[in-house]
């Protein structure tokens, strides 16, 4: 569901891997639908490789996501330009365990952002889950 589409540092939104040429690669945004390069030295965080800091460990992004997409029957999130303390409520609720000390409104603010992003784009396929993954498991365990 997240492979190909990025988070750049300094650049707002998100991104999806158009191609890769020789020190860079071709992005298009999911906000404008326009495409630009980015330069190897760019930070770039594909977004199944976050994580959020919980009590308990770390929960990836994708969880976060889905736990979103259930609270709002597939619908969109909250603003991501709510009031500080209305997003932290918001948040509270769809990880009622993430780390208050390590996870600020600017990261809760991404998230909903991404998450809106992707909602409107249809690209929150929570459907494509890894069942041969689970049945490998199941049957190692038989």
């Amino acid at each position: 569901m997240l492979k190909g589409i990025l988070a750049i540092s300094g650049q707002p939104g998100l991104y999806k891997l158009v191609t890769e040429a020789k020190n860079k690669i071709i992005v298009e945004s999911l906000v404008t639908q326009k495409r630009m390069p980015v330069h190897s030295t760019s930070k770039i965080s594909t977004l199944e490789d976050i994580a959020i800091f919980t009590n308990s460990g770390d929960l990836p992004l994708k969880d976060i996501l889905q736990k979103i997409h259930t609270e709002e029957s597939g619908g969109p999130a909250i603003s991501a330009k709510a009031a500080d303390n209305e997003l932290k409520k918001y948040f509270g609720k769809i990880v009622p365990d993430y780390d208050k000390t390590r996870v600020y409104v600017s990261d809760i603010k991404k998230v909903i952002l991404w998450y809106n992003i992707l909602q409107e784009n249809g690209l929150l396929n929570f459907t494509e889950e890894e069942t041969p993954a689970s049945e490998t498991k199941e049957k190692e365990s038989e």
